[in-house]
Protein backbone atom coordinates (compact mmCIF):
# COMPACT_ATOMS: atom_id res chain seq x y z
CA UNK A 1 0.00 0.00 0.00
CA UNK A 2 1.43 3.39 -1.03
CA UNK A 3 1.25 6.46 1.25
CA UNK A 4 2.50 10.00 0.63
CA UNK A 5 4.20 11.80 3.54
CA UNK A 6 2.70 15.16 4.45
CA UNK A 7 5.97 17.05 4.87
CA UNK A 8 8.27 15.85 2.08
CA UNK A 9 5.64 14.38 -0.30
CA UNK A 10 7.66 11.17 -0.49
CA UNK A 11 5.91 7.94 -1.43
CA UNK A 12 6.39 5.17 1.13
CA UNK A 13 5.14 1.60 1.29
CA UNK A 14 3.17 0.40 4.30
CA UNK A 15 2.06 -3.11 5.14
CA UNK A 16 -1.44 -4.07 3.96
CA UNK A 17 -1.60 -6.60 6.80
CA UNK A 18 -1.50 -3.74 9.32
CA UNK A 19 -2.81 -0.63 7.56
CA UNK A 20 -5.42 -2.13 5.25
CA UNK A 21 -7.62 -4.40 7.35
CA UNK A 22 -11.37 -4.61 7.91
CA UNK A 23 -12.65 -2.57 10.83
CA UNK A 24 -13.54 -5.08 13.56
CA UNK A 25 -15.83 -3.11 15.86
CA UNK A 26 -16.58 -6.01 18.21
CA UNK A 27 -12.90 -6.84 18.74
CA UNK A 28 -11.96 -3.20 19.35
CA UNK A 29 -14.79 -2.87 21.88
CA UNK A 30 -13.47 -5.94 23.76
CA UNK A 31 -9.89 -4.67 23.80
CA UNK A 32 -10.79 -1.14 24.94
CA UNK A 33 -13.06 -2.53 27.66
CA UNK A 34 -10.26 -4.79 28.89
CA UNK A 35 -7.71 -1.96 28.78
CA UNK A 36 -9.94 0.29 30.89
CA UNK A 37 -10.77 -2.49 33.36
CA UNK A 38 -7.11 -3.35 33.98
CA UNK A 39 -6.47 0.33 34.74
CA UNK A 40 -8.83 0.28 37.73
CA UNK A 41 -7.05 0.35 41.10
CA UNK A 42 -9.47 -1.56 43.33
CA UNK A 43 -7.71 -0.32 46.49
CA UNK A 44 -10.74 0.10 48.74
CA UNK A 45 -10.38 -2.19 51.78
CA UNK A 46 -11.54 -2.48 55.39
CA UNK A 47 -10.39 -4.70 58.24
CA UNK A 48 -12.43 -7.57 59.64
CA UNK A 49 -12.45 -8.55 63.31
CA UNK A 50 -9.60 -10.99 62.66
CA UNK A 51 -7.42 -8.32 61.05
CA UNK A 52 -7.75 -5.58 63.66
CA UNK A 53 -4.67 -5.32 65.87
CA UNK A 54 -5.21 -6.18 69.53
CA UNK A 55 -5.15 -8.84 72.23
CA UNK A 56 -7.35 -11.92 72.23
CA UNK A 57 -7.90 -11.57 75.96
CA UNK A 58 -11.43 -11.15 77.29
CA UNK A 59 -11.78 -7.50 78.44
CA UNK A 60 -13.51 -8.36 81.76
CA UNK A 61 -15.07 -11.32 83.40
CA UNK A 62 -18.42 -12.58 82.17
CA UNK A 63 -20.51 -11.84 85.28
CA UNK A 64 -20.57 -9.56 88.26
CA UNK A 65 -19.29 -6.31 86.77
CA UNK A 66 -22.65 -4.83 85.76
CA UNK A 67 -21.36 -4.33 82.24
CA UNK A 68 -22.54 -6.01 79.07
CA UNK A 69 -20.79 -9.20 78.13
CA UNK A 70 -17.73 -8.73 75.95
CA UNK A 71 -15.38 -11.28 74.48
CA UNK A 72 -13.04 -9.17 72.35
CA UNK A 73 -11.93 -5.57 71.92
CA UNK A 74 -11.85 -6.14 68.15
CA UNK A 75 -15.61 -6.72 68.01
CA UNK A 76 -17.49 -4.74 65.31
CA UNK A 77 -19.69 -3.14 68.01
CA UNK A 78 -16.67 -1.56 69.67
CA UNK A 79 -15.04 1.70 68.65
CA UNK A 80 -11.96 0.93 66.48
CA UNK A 81 -13.20 -2.62 66.06
CA UNK A 82 -13.41 -4.56 62.84
CA UNK A 83 -16.08 -4.16 60.15
CA UNK A 84 -18.74 -6.87 59.98
CA UNK A 85 -18.92 -7.15 56.19
CA UNK A 86 -15.58 -5.59 55.28
CA UNK A 87 -14.81 -4.45 51.74
CA UNK A 88 -11.86 -6.27 50.20
CA UNK A 89 -9.21 -5.35 47.65
CA UNK A 90 -10.44 -6.38 44.26
CA UNK A 91 -8.17 -7.28 41.38
CA UNK A 92 -9.73 -6.09 38.14
CA UNK A 93 -8.30 -8.37 35.50
CA UNK A 94 -10.09 -8.79 32.19
CA UNK A 95 -7.15 -10.18 30.28
CA UNK A 96 -7.10 -10.61 26.53
CA UNK A 97 -4.45 -12.46 24.55
CA UNK A 98 -1.70 -10.76 22.53
CA UNK A 99 -3.15 -11.80 19.18
CA UNK A 100 -6.46 -10.06 19.90
CA UNK A 101 -4.67 -6.91 21.10
CA UNK A 102 -2.45 -6.75 18.02
CA UNK A 103 -5.37 -7.35 15.64
CA UNK A 104 -7.33 -4.58 17.35
CA UNK A 105 -4.45 -2.12 16.84
CA UNK A 106 -4.17 -3.16 13.18
CA UNK A 107 -7.89 -2.59 12.72
CA UNK A 108 -7.69 0.84 14.37
CA UNK A 109 -4.73 1.94 12.22
CA UNK A 110 -6.54 0.77 9.09
CA UNK A 111 -9.63 2.77 10.04
CA UNK A 112 -7.49 5.84 10.75
CA UNK A 113 -6.13 5.67 7.19
CA UNK A 114 -9.60 5.14 5.68
CA UNK A 115 -11.00 8.14 7.55
CA UNK A 116 -7.91 10.25 6.66
CA UNK A 117 -7.00 10.75 10.31
CA UNK A 118 -3.52 9.17 10.05
CA UNK A 119 -0.80 11.50 8.76
CA UNK A 120 2.67 10.24 7.87
CA UNK A 121 5.73 12.50 8.17
CA UNK A 122 9.45 11.88 7.66
CA UNK A 123 10.24 13.32 11.09
CA UNK A 124 8.70 15.57 13.72
CA UNK A 125 11.24 17.89 15.31
CA UNK A 126 11.07 21.38 16.79
CA UNK A 127 14.20 23.44 17.39
CA UNK A 128 13.01 25.23 20.54
CA UNK A 129 11.23 23.95 23.69
CA UNK A 130 8.42 26.47 23.30
CA UNK A 131 4.69 25.87 23.14
CA UNK A 132 4.13 28.57 20.52
CA UNK A 133 6.63 26.86 18.20
CA UNK A 134 4.71 23.58 18.42
CA UNK A 135 1.36 25.34 17.95
CA UNK A 136 2.69 27.04 14.81
CA UNK A 137 3.86 23.67 13.45
CA UNK A 138 0.43 22.13 14.10
CA UNK A 139 -1.64 25.16 13.04
CA UNK A 140 -3.44 23.16 10.31
CA UNK A 141 -4.75 20.61 12.80
CA UNK A 142 -5.53 22.56 15.97
CA UNK A 143 -7.73 22.91 18.03
CA UNK A 144 -8.59 19.25 17.44
CA UNK A 145 -7.13 16.49 19.59
CA UNK A 146 -3.79 15.40 18.14
CA UNK A 147 -1.62 12.39 18.86
CA UNK A 148 2.01 12.39 17.75
CA UNK A 149 3.87 9.06 17.52
CA UNK A 150 7.66 9.02 17.23
CA UNK A 151 10.43 6.53 18.00
CA UNK A 152 12.17 9.06 20.25
CA UNK A 153 10.58 11.92 22.20
CA UNK A 154 13.20 14.64 22.34
CA UNK A 155 13.34 17.18 25.18
CA UNK A 156 12.15 20.13 23.06
CA UNK A 157 9.00 18.29 21.95
CA UNK A 158 8.23 17.08 25.46
CA UNK A 159 8.61 20.54 27.04
CA UNK A 160 6.64 22.27 24.29
CA UNK A 161 3.67 19.89 24.50
CA UNK A 162 3.20 19.42 28.24
CA UNK A 163 1.00 22.52 28.63
CA UNK A 164 -1.31 21.52 25.77
CA UNK A 165 -4.06 19.14 26.96
CA UNK A 166 -5.26 18.35 23.42
CA UNK A 167 -1.84 17.10 22.25
CA UNK A 168 -0.58 13.63 23.22
CA UNK A 169 3.03 12.59 22.54
CA UNK A 170 3.71 8.85 22.47
CA UNK A 171 6.68 6.63 21.83
CA UNK A 172 5.91 3.97 19.22
CA UNK A 173 6.33 1.22 21.82
CA UNK A 174 3.81 2.81 24.22
CA UNK A 175 0.78 3.34 22.00
CA UNK A 176 -2.60 2.18 23.25
CA UNK A 177 -6.03 1.76 21.61
CA UNK A 178 -7.81 4.41 23.70
CA UNK A 179 -5.46 7.26 22.69
CA UNK A 180 -5.67 6.18 19.03
CA UNK A 181 -9.47 6.08 19.04
CA UNK A 182 -9.84 9.42 20.85
CA UNK A 183 -7.47 11.37 18.60
CA UNK A 184 -8.93 13.46 15.78
CA UNK A 185 -5.57 13.34 13.98
CA UNK A 186 -2.65 10.94 14.48
CA UNK A 187 0.73 12.14 13.19
CA UNK A 188 3.26 9.34 12.87
CA UNK A 189 6.87 9.42 11.69
CA UNK A 190 8.15 6.94 9.11
CA UNK A 191 10.55 5.36 11.63
CA UNK A 192 7.73 4.94 14.14
CA UNK A 193 5.58 3.34 11.43
CA UNK A 194 8.34 0.83 10.67
CA UNK A 195 8.77 0.08 14.36
CA UNK A 196 5.02 -0.52 14.76
CA UNK A 197 5.07 -2.84 11.76
CA UNK A 198 7.80 -4.88 13.45
CA UNK A 199 5.85 -5.03 16.72
CA UNK A 200 2.52 -6.02 15.14
CA UNK A 201 3.88 -8.48 12.58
Amino acid sequence: MEIVTADTKTIIMVSDAIFNRIYNKILIHQVIGSYRTIGRQGTKAQKTKAQVKGSGKKPWKQKGTGKARAGSTQSPIWRSGGVTFAAKNKIYNNKINKKMYRNALKSIFSELIRTKRLIFVENFIIDQPKTKVLIKKLKNYLPKKIMIITTFIDKNLFLASRNLPNIVIKNSININPIDLINANKVIITVNAMKHIEEILT
